[in-house]
Formats: C-alpha cells, sequence, structure tokens
C-alpha cells in the first residue's frame, strides 16, 4: 500500500487552503497507486497533480 510523503501531504493542505479561500469546491483527492502521485479535482474544470516530492502541476 502507497503512502503519501511528508511533501505530499504538506503541499496538498496548503493547495487546498489556498483553493477554498477562493470559495472553489474540492471534489476528488485520491493517491494513483501507479505513480504515488496525488491527484485533485478543484471545481469544475482545474485538475492539479501532487508529485512525491512536493512539486506540482495543473493538468
Amino acid at each position: 500500500m502507497n503512502l503519501p510523503t511528508a511533501e505530499q501531504c504538506i503541499k496538498c493542505v496548503i493547495l487546498s487552503q489556498n483553493l477554498t479561500n477562493t470559495f472553489l469546491p474540492i471534489y476528488i483527492v485520491r493517491l494513483d497507486e501507479r505513480t504515488g502521485n496525488i491527484f485533485m479535482l478543484v471545481g469544475d474544470s482545474i485538475e492539479i497533480e501532487i508529485y512525491r516530492d512536493g512539486q506540482w502541476r495543473y493538468l
């Protein structure tokens, strides 16, 4: 079973805080077991991937 890294957890909380400050709903937060990356679906069309080292990008 994969677990998120500490860097991923911290970045996920920071991004969640920033996104909800703009009143965007967060629909999905999921750890992709194939890659170990966290996937977030925000609002109607924002997709974010958080890598194991805490770096992230919009998809």
